[in-house]
């Protein structure tokens, strides 16, 4: 994910969620937070506990967050964000939270009257955590054919371009799956699962080597003693949780988007 998609997922996040976009630039944004999203992301509990209390008129805080540093002017105070970083992280759980998943159908303007049939595509947009002692975050963003299966790799990037609405439009009829939701999110993780086996291992190679060293130095301490302490278990037991390298997957957000069948050819 690079930061232009960072840019792109925290504008839709934010308008999304109510949220009024004060300021943008290619290189940040500036955005009143709705009520919802000032308790999500802001951890003001006890204020919003008082306002509430005294039923005063709420005031959420309006934040600017940095998506490309090298453009943006020298004195704009702001949140520096990008993928890995703790406030993307919060985001990535408040969306789960606020709405995991949605129904969206793309609209036209020059739609004539007739029938227009929408395809259901199945989207999931996963994060792929690649971690030992150093971590690397990976977003990919796939979209599912539920008719005839076609696979779409960066489906949000395609869908940010196209005009969505959450009510089905007029002259439009949407297309029975025959693909069932489950059976796609099954085909949709064997398409992560090689992407994962297809990933360079150096990352874990160099994990390793750094995991044998440092528990090298670590029996040297103890060198001589045959009952070995607690204290001596309990280090080896954080050397491996440090170093050895695992992966996880978690799914951000996903979707069912009905478009128009021109969207993506085979």
């Amino acid at each position: 994910m690079n930061q232009l998609d960072i840019h792109s997922y925290l504008k839709r996040y934010f308008l999304t969620h109510d949220s009024t976009l004060v300021e943008e630039s290619p290189a940040h944004l500036t955005v009143k937070l709705s009520i919802k999203l000032d308790k999500a992301l802001m951890n003001r509990p006890f204020y919003w506990h008082y306002q509430e209390k005294i039923g005063s008129e709420p005031n959420p805080m309006t934040i600017t967050l940095i998506t490309d540093q090298n453009r943006c002017p020298e004195d704009l105070q702001g949140e520096v964000i990008h993928f890995g970083s703790p406030r993307l992280s919060q985001i990535f759980d408040s969306a789960n939270e606020l709405g995991s998943f949605i129904r969206m159908y793309e609209t036209k303007s020059n739609v004539t009257a007739g029938s227009h049939p929408l395809h259901p595509w199945l989207s999931i947009n996963a994060k792929l955590s690649f971690q030992c002692d150093r971590k690397k975050d990976i977003l990919l963003s796939l979209g599912l054919n539920l008719i005839h299966g076609q696979i779409v790799p960066q489906f949000f990037e395609k869908v940010q371009q196209l005009t969505l609405t959450p009510k089905i439009p007029d002259y439009c009829f949407t297309l029975s799956p025959l693909i069932k939701v489950e059976s796609g999110i099954t085909r949709l993780q064997k398409v992560m699962k090689t992407y994962i086996e297809n990933e360079p291992t150096e990352w874990a190679l160099a994990a390793k080597k750094r995991w044998t060293y440092d528990e090298a130095l670590l029996e040297s301490f103890y060198e001589g003693i045959e009952d070995k302490p607690d204290s001596y278990f309990a280090e080896k037991e954080a050397l491996r949780e440090r170093y050895e390298p695992h992966i996880n997957i978690s799914i951000v957000n996903g979707g069912i988007f009905y478009l128009h069948q021109q969207l993506f050819q085979h």
